[in-house]
């Protein structure tokens, strides 16, 4: 099994990934842990999978999120490149700080309560039309819709263009995998270019008629240091408000519930006692995050476990790795919904930490807490369909029977 494992880490190349390993990279993350922590890719770029390593990065002030390096030779100077160059998450301050102060009112513990209501006669209704049928697609009739529903209503988005949407969304994240096709990155860009014009139609009419609350009127009056958003910054960070919005909850909801239907112990004992059902979505964000992957690049030397890195160097960050860290959580590769300390890094941590990251357990814990208390029994209802991504875990299809 060593001489196996040991294998494993040294042929792992985060840029010629199996289909094996979309599928299941955790017997990966363990070889890499064990025999490779700071593992060196051909083209000099290094992946870390030691908890240790992940957070000590993540608390390095030094390092840099800046993409425009690694994106440009990716994706040329197109939409994407301008997207993915623009938004919140890939920029170091004094960009990232500005838009992430706008961003933030929008989620504020007095705007996350005002939310709730609406979220829970959101999650009803889905549930309501679940119990009909007897059954229903776990992501696409519940987890999927619930936080893009949600994202839109911030942004005032009309139910009738939801679903084209969604669909440039998962174009979008979908060109963040380490490699992609020609015809990703031309349907990528083609995502990028109609959303950008569907969101510059929608804030010129916002401008016309800015609303004291809404998200998108507070993104495009407001300022700070007395500086406001370009209108390219606000589009893009629209976009990626909306990407980042449903992407995790999706995930967060999906990978919850699968873990439960995996751990039928624990099942029983969340029924048992709802009380656990913030400790459970600690747990289910630790055992699948649903941000497996997530990069800094060097702007000075640096060592993990050991080895020494010179400036420039671009590190992948094993968040799925790290959070299933034998020397930082006991028995790893199992849901325990009552886990505690539980420590995980699936919403990054520091400075980049998800802004988002309240609304998600918000979401996950409506979500969640009301479906298992609506229906006694839930049980898989056919084969479900992974991602098929590794920066995203998380489930395409998952069709489940419901009964009441």
């Amino acid at each position: 099994m060593k001489t196996a494992s040991r294998e494993t880490a040294r042929a792992f190349n985060i840029y010629a990934l199996t289909l094996e390993y979309l599928d299941d990279p955790f017997p990966v993350y363990h070889a890499l842990r064990e025999h490779s922590p700071v593992h060196r890719m051909p083209d000099g770029s290094v992946f870390l999978s030691r908890y240790d390593d992940v957070i000590a990065c993540y608390r390095d002030r030094t390092m840099s999120s800046d993409k425009v390096k690694d994106f440009r030779p990716k994706f040329g100077d197109g939409p994407l490149f301008t997207h993915h160059t623009t938004s919140l998450v890939f920029n170091d301050p004094p960009l990232h700080t500005r838009v992430r102060k706008l961003l933030a009112q929008a989620f504020t513990p007095r705007a996350l309560a005002s939310m709730e209501p609406g979220i829970i006669a959101m999650v009803d209704g889905f549930l309501d039309r679940a119990e009909d049928r007897g059954e229903m697609d776990l992501i696409g009739d519940f987890a999927f819709a619930l936080p893009v529903g949600v994202i839109c209503d911030m942004l005032g988005i009309p139910p009738q263009d939801r679903e084209e949407l969604r669909d440039w969304a998962m174009l979008i994240l979908g060109a963040l995998e380490p490699t992609i096709s020609p015809e990703q990155l031309a349907r990528g860009n083609d995502a990028v270019a109609r959303f950008s014009a569907y969101l510059a139609d929608l804030i010129a009419e916002r401008r016309t008629r800015l609303v004291e609350g809404d998200i998108l009127s507070d993104l495009i009056a407001g300022e700070v240091d007395g500086e406001k958003l370009s209108e390219e910054e606000l589009i893009q960070n629209c976009i990626f408000l909306l990407n980042a919005g449903h992407e995790t909850t999706t995930n967060l909801i999906g990978n919850g519930v699968a873990g439960l239907l995996a751990f039928p112990g624990e099942m029983r004992r969340l029924r048992d006692d709802p009380a656990m059902l913030d400790s459970a979505i600690e747990e289910f964000l630790r055992f699948e995050s649903s941000n497996q992957l997530g990069n800094r690049r060097t702007t000075a030397p640096v060592s993990f476990s050991g080895v020494e890195l010179e400036p420039g160097t671009l590190i992948h960050l094993g968040i799925g790795a790290a959070n299933r860290d034998p020397a930082m959580f006991d028995d790893p590769d199992s849901v325990r919904i009552d886990r505690n300390p539980n420590k995980h890094l699936a919403f990054g941590w520091g400075a980049h930490v998800c802004l988002g990251n309240s609304l998600a357990r918000m979401e996950g814990r409506i979500a969640i807490g009301r479906l298992l208390d609506r229906f006694p029994n839930i049980e898989r209802n056919g084969a479900f369909v992974r991602g098929g991504r590794a920066r995203f875990r998380g489930y395409r299809s998952f069709p489940v029977s419901v009964a009441s």
